[in-house]
């Protein structure tokens, strides 16, 4: 049964393989399993490859097995079309695109697998990439907010330098009033006298004006700081919302470019690997002497077309035969005088009816 299914899967007639050697049917079930296996290798890699892409194993499981069985039919199409000739040139003629379609088919299976079997490889370049790709959003969100938070630094920082400033005044006033009254400055009087009265109001009086000048711009300093909190907050949300789509990167093309950036060499085998089993076959009936199939395929095939050949030459000579009886019936009959004078006939029957038709016509238009 399943020597017989391998038949079935090589493409081979099963019904003229039946007649030949055990060994030949052996030859033809290793071609047929090659193909079934490369065709079940290209399920699963597919369903990987597809599983990436939909995260859904239903999903993956389906499509993988449509394009397994469409590189089945592909490799089977592949085998059974390759026929042993007379020339070993023309058998690699015919053999060339097929290798080119195989070569294809080596591609599409392989890479699939190689993702799967340096997973962990490509997962820590692609953790790489995303910790870049992170660190670049935070600073690119950065820099659409740093100009309003230097602005409001800036501004935050006038208002602390407006109070300093009136701060160094006061500051002075006091030093002058006390010398004064000290008597180590100003009039050089020891005591509180009218100067001394004076400047200590000038004092008191920039020192009330400091007290609401820090009253007036600890609450403007405060409203900078809400807004400068809320710029904290909106630059958080923002890198919270972007943070999915980098945490998101690992796709199907970001493995494949994770992938290139892995040493060749382990990938180059395994897509070797994948090419000897798909081109297997191919070359099997390539470097194969002509066996007890081909010959009774090609005996097969020769009377098919000698066949052929025979029927369209019968109808070729039908034709003509008919054609040359049909020209001397016709020409037998031009010499008979009661077909001529028959058709004389009706020929004066008809134009005298033509005749009175066109009368009556042109008696109604007068």
């Amino acid at each position: 049964m399943l020597k017989k299914f391998f038949i079935l899967c090589s493409g081979a007639d099963h019904a003229l393989l039946d007649t030949c050697s055990p060994g030949e049917q052996n030859k033809y079930a290793g071609i047929g399993a090659t193909v079934f296996f490369t065709a079940l290798m290209a399920f699963i890699a597919s369903g990987y490859a597809l599983y990436t892409v939909f995260d859904s194993i239903p999903m993956a499981v389906g499509f993988g097995l449509i394009w397994g069985l469409l590189i089945f039919n592909l490799d089977r199409f592949i085998v059974s079309t390759i026929k042993k000739r007379d020339n070993f040139l023309d058998e690699v003629l015919q053999a060339v695109p097929r290798l080119i379609l195989a070569l294809i088919i080596a591609v599409v299976i392989s890479k699939p697998l190689e993702l799967k079997i340096f997973e962990k490889e490509i997962d820590r370049v692609l953790l790489e990439q995303k910790n870049d790709l992170t660190l670049a959003n935070q600073n690119q969100i950065a820099d659409q907010f740093t100009p309003a938070e230097a602005a409001l630094d800036t501004e935050i920082e006038g208002l602390k330098n407006e109070i300093t400033t009136q701060e160094t005044e006061v500051n002075a006033l006091y030093n002058t009033y006390i010398t004064e009254a000290e008597g180590t400055s100003g009039t050089g009087k020891l005591g509180k006298g009218p100067v001394y009265a004076e400047k200590r109001e000038k004092h008191d009086a920039a020192l009330a004006e400091l007290t609401q000048l820090k009253t007036t711009n600890t609450e403007k300093i405060a409203v900078l700081q809400l807004q400068k909190e809320k710029l904290a907050t909106d630059y958080k949300t923002r890198v919270a919302e972007t943070q999915p789509i980098i945490d998101n990167f690992d796709g199907l093309m970001a493995r494949i470019d994770a992938l290139e950036t892995l040493p060749w060499l382990p990938s180059f085998f395994i897509f070797l690997l994948f090419l000897a089993i798909e081109t297997t076959p191919i070359f099997a009936k390539l470097i194969s002497p002509k066996g007890e199939y081909d010959l009774k395929l090609a005996d097969a095939e020769g009377e098919l077309k000698s066949w052929a050949t025979q029927k369209a030459n019968q109808r070729k000579n039908l034709i003509d035969a008919d054609n040359i009886i049909n020209d001397k019936v016709y020409g037998d009959l031009t010499e008979e005088d009661d077909l001529y004078n028959y058709k004389k006939k009706m020929a004066r029957e008809l134009m005298q009816k033509q005749q009175d038709a066109f009368y009556k016509r042109q008696s109604k238009l007068l």
